[in-house]
């Protein structure tokens, strides 16, 4: 495998999280100086959730998704796929997740290279043909070998504290709910989850495109890759509109987006999908080159 580190992602990831993290600091002195909180009781807090959120996100995203680890015995020819990719990524093996869904799609999860996970659905397993199931599953040892998931599952978790005082904030106001300093932190609480929101969907569209090209590197066939997201484009109208909305939340860990109207479309945590097959392309024509 012939990988080179992507320095614009990292530079991406770096330049998001310390402007979250002044966004938060900004954050914090709103919640003490309009809550009347101490400044040790919002950080213990916050630190408190953070901690859960950082070890137990993958069994979060797991249980969000109806996911259960398998053993080799249960899915023999998955965990094979996994294992060599891994070697090939030069990356300890994650533990194989499957989620009885019908939506083909696949995500991987874990604070690190040493915890990950990588699920995919039962829709996926019957979509793909071994060669294009493979694309995918390179796709999300990219993500790990990017250590970007972790990045993901810091950044999302900042975001949803902030939507929690927006949606919240007023039931920790007392009696005197309709105090000025009490919609003042709502609003800024507001303002930090949208720069967050932004942010984040930025950062997450750029690590689809890294992903992309890792996967290429790992695998060799970019157009594995490429056939494997036209055939999981296609088959998305045909998924019951409830298995989309019951999944909806993951958007940002899957390798495609689910789909939910204009909106949907412009807070999108991936890049359209004829730029991502465009550029897979590009990357098969180099190989061949070579």
């Amino acid at each position: 495998m012939q990988w080179s580190t992507d320095w614009g992602l990292r530079g991406r990831m770096a330049f998001t999280m310390f402007l979250l993290f002044g966004l938060y600091l900004a954050f914090v002195g709103a919640l003490v100086s309009f809550y009347d909180a101490g400044m040790l009781t919002v950080l213990v807090l916050m630190g408190g959730f953070s901690l859960v959120q950082y070890f137990f996100s993958d069994k979060l995203a797991l249980r969000s998704m109806g996911a259960r680890k398998v053993a080799p015995d249960e899915e023999p020819e998955l965990h094979r796929k996994i294992e060599r990719l891994s070697q090939q990524a030069d990356l300890p093996k994650p533990a194989v997740a499957v989620a009885d869904s019908q939506v083909p799609n696949a995500f991987a999860t874990g604070r690190n290279q040493e915890n990950a996970t990588v699920c995919v659905t039962s829709g996926l397993q019957r979509t793909l043909s071994d060669e294009e199931l493979e694309g995918v599953l390179a796709h999300e040892l990219a993500h790990v070998k990017n250590r970007d998931v972790m990045v993901m599952t810091i950044a999302s978790f900042l975001s949803t504290i902030a939507f929690f005082v927006v949606r919240w904030g007023w039931l920790f106001a007392g009696d005197d709910r309709n105090s000025p300093p009490v919609w003042v932190a709502i609003v800024v609480s507001l303002v930090v989850w949208v720069v967050s929101f932004l942010l984040i969907r930025a950062l997450s569209r750029y690590r689809e495109y890294a992903a992309d090209r890792g996967a290429a590197s790992i695998t060799g066939n970019p157009s594995a890759l490429a056939s494997a997201l036209m055939r999981i484009d296609g088959r998305m109208d045909d998924v019951p509109k409830e298995d989309l909305r019951d999944q909806a939340e993951m958007n940002a860990f899957f390798i495609i987006p689910i789909r939910s109207g204009l909106i949907g479309k412009l807070a999108s945590t991936h890049p359209p999908m004829d730029k991502r097959i465009e550029k897979l392309r590009e990357l098969e024509a180099e190989m061949e080159t070579v």
